[in-house]
C-alpha cells in the first residue's frame, strides 16, 4: 500500500487534540460530532479520509455486510428480569423492578461479622433488613466499610463474605 498524502495526514491526526479532531470531523462530515472521545474521533476522521481517497465499500461488500447483519440474532427487547412485568414498566420508580428477596450472599440475621482493620476490631450485627455498627443502622456492608476506612469498598470483600458451594454464606 503506497504511503501517500492521506496516510501522512492520518499519522498527523494521531497527535491532534480533541478540539482539532472535532474541527476536522466537522469539515469532513458537514456536521459537528456529539462525541469528545479522542479515539472515536480519530477513527471516524481516518475512515472518512480513506473513503474519500480510495472510495467507499463496493456494492458486493455492502451486500455481504447486510447479509451477515441479517443472520445475527439481535436482542430487540430487554430480558424480563431486568425490566419486570408490563405493569411494573409503567411504575414511576426503578426500585420496584429489582428482584425482591434477600441477597444469597448475606449471612443470616443475628450473625456477627468481624474484621480487624488498622488495629481496630470492626464488629457488625446482621439484621433482617440491614446491619448495625456502633449503635447505628446501615442498609449495606459497603456503607459500613466506607465509614470504617474512609474510602469506597465492596462490603462483601471488606468483610470477606463469600458463598459456600452449597449457596450459603460463610
Amino acid at each position: 500500500m503506497p504511503r501517500g498524502g492521506v496516510w501522512n495526514e492520518i499519522e498527523q491526526l494521531r497527535q491532534a487534540t480533541v478540539t482539532q479532531l472535532r474541527a476536522r470531523y466537522l469539515e469532513l462530515f458537514g456536521q459537528p460530532s456529539r462525541s469528545n472521545h479522542k479515539q472515536f474521533l480519530f477513527r471516524r476522521v481516518a475512515w472518512r479520509l480513506q473513503a474519500l481517497e480510495y472510495g467507499e465499500l463496493s456494492e458486493q461488500a455492502r451486500q455481504r455486510a447486510l447479509a451477515l447483519a441479517q443472520d445475527v440474532e439481535l436482542r430487540i427487547k430487554a430480558p424480563a428480569q431486568l425490566v419486570g412485568t408490563v405493569e411494573q414498566m409503567f411504575e414511576p420508580t426503578i426500585k420496584n423492578r429489582r428482584p425482591t428477596g434477600r441477597d444469597q450472599r448475606l449471612p443470616e440475621p443475628g450473625r456477627l461479622l468481624q474484621r480487624e482493620f488498622k488495629g481496630q476490631m470492626v464488629e457488625v450485627q446482621v439484621l433482617q433488613d440491614g446491619f448495625q455498627y456502633q449503635d447505628r443502622f446501615y442498609k449495606s456492608l459497603s456503607a459500613i466499610a466506607r465509614q470504617v476506612t474512609g474510602t469506597h469498598w465492596n462490603g462483601y470483600a471488606f468483610f470477606r463474605v463469600r458463598e459456600r458451594s452449597d449457596g450459603r454464606s460463610q
